[in-house]
């Protein structure tokens, strides 16, 4: 029976109840059923990135068939292997250098982009029309994440076209994303801007409890985020990359080579608004927002 290897940045909890699923999906889509004909191996890396190169050293050793790795676990399975093939989804693969061009990957690497950073700055977009005329709009980003700088910079440009400030709050620890709501009392935020990032997602329940407790109207770069009780998320469908995941480790698992898979980007983005949160925080969701939205939670 062939092995999957799965090599996860952040905490089985929520990933479990939407990320495998969705792979699970795909994989039955090209005649793969976990337990019947394929076994995945799951790595969790609890949200701590140096973890993950001796998780990924360690789905190598079992000599597993194809690894579905994401975030910082694409590199570490790069430099762990050079013969297995990975299926990544990832922030920003020819960026990174995991590839050397979308249409063709070359190497034992392809997957799928999910341009979660390119999106942060339409998150501060909807963030101005949620709440206007704020005028102190916090970014928390976690600084161990590679792309963090980039992201920093971009999005000063953006608060600048806005005309808002834009103080950096940076944690990548529990503690650390508490002390960092407890400063927004000091920085007179009126909004917050959670960055994307795999950690922030394992993160999810204790994000959207302390924005709640702040009375601070936050966006996030996930669905789940305003399903658990966030005000406001914008971003690509997670669900529908997984799934594309699962389909590419399955044709690979028949025999195509990841360089003959072009690396996709997406298609699908969601806008999912919190009416219920909303109305605790005092707050009218413009009529122009709830029009574009694609699920409204009341």
């Amino acid at each position: 029976m062939p092995v999957i290897g799965y090599l996860g940045i952040a905490s089985p909890g929520r990933q479990f109840a939407v990320v495998v699923p969705a792979l699970r999906q795909g994989l039955s889509e090209t005649g793969w059923v976990e337990g019947q004909n394929v076994a995945i191996e799951f790595r969790w890396a609890e949200g701590r990135y140096d973890r993950l190169p001796a998780l990924a050293a360690d789905l190598v050793g079992h000599k597993v068939d194809a690894i579905v790795a994401t975030g910082p676990g694409v590199l570490a399975a790069k430099r762990a292997t050079s013969t297995i093939p990975i299926v990544f989804v990832s922030a920003d693969p020819v960026g990174e250098d995991l590839v050397g061009g979308l249409a063709r990957p070359g190497g034992n690497l392809t997957g799928f982009s999910i341009l979660v950073d390119e999106l942060t700055p339409k998150r501060l977009e909807l963030l101005c029309e949620l709440v206007p005329q704020t005028p102190v709009i916090p970014l928390l980003v976690n600084p161990d994440r590679p792309q963090t700088e980039r992201v920093i910079r971009e999005m000063r440009g953006a608060a600048r076209t806005k005309g808002v400030q834009l103080p950096v709050l940076k944690a990548s620890t529990e503690s650390e994303i508490e002390a960092a709501f407890a400063g927004l009392v000091q920085l007179q935020a009126g909004a917050l801007i959670v960055g994307a990032d795999p950690f922030f997602a394992s993160r999810g329940d204790q994000l959207v409890a302390l924005a709640a407790r702040c009375a601070v109207p936050a966006i996030y770069f996930r669905r789940e985020f305003a399903e658990a009780g966030g005000l406001i998320s914008y971003g690509t469908s997670v669900t529908a990359v997984f799934r594309q995941a699962g389909i590419y480790a399955g044709r690979i698992l028949k025999g195509t080579k990841p360089a003959e898979l072009p690396v996709q980007q997406p298609t699908t983005f969601e806008l999912v608004v919190n009416l219920k949160t909303a109305k605790a925080l005092g707050l009218t969701v413009p009529q122009s927002l709830l029009a574009r939205a694609d699920e409204v939670i009341e």
